[in-house]
């Protein structure tokens, strides 16, 4: 029984992570093929309206990953009312989380 719960912790650890698994120098570059920084900026570079600096520290990997696939639905639950809204993109489950690899590593220091 006691493996069985540690067994189920582990699992519930591990997929709590999976979001953040990814490649971080390829999600890099998905935000700049996508042309992420016409409506959000890096490091003072984009538009500033958005900034995503810190968006590592202040969302969990799970809401960057919702916020990226869902966005309608996670700007109804924020109250999130920017124009225009974040449109949908047809990315691949290896480049969402390419994606939120790279922006879960933003944080300032």
């Amino acid at each position: 029984m006691i493996r069985i719960a540690f067994v189920s912790i582990g699992l519930c650890l591990w997929a709590g992570s999976a979001f953040a698994q990814g490649n971080v120098e390829h999600g890099k570059q998905l935000y700049t093929d996508n042309k992420c920084n016409v409506c959000h900026s890096i490091a003072g570079t984009g538009n500033k309206k958005g900034p995503l600096d810190d968006v590592g520290s202040k969302m969990s990997a799970a809401d960057i990953h919702q916020w990226i696939t869902s966005a309608p639905e996670m700007a109804a639950k924020a109250k999130a009312d920017r124009k225009p809204p974040m449109k949908a993109y047809t990315l691949t489950k290896e480049e969402v989380d390419d994606l939120v690899a790279y922006l879960s590593t933003l944080k300032k220091k």
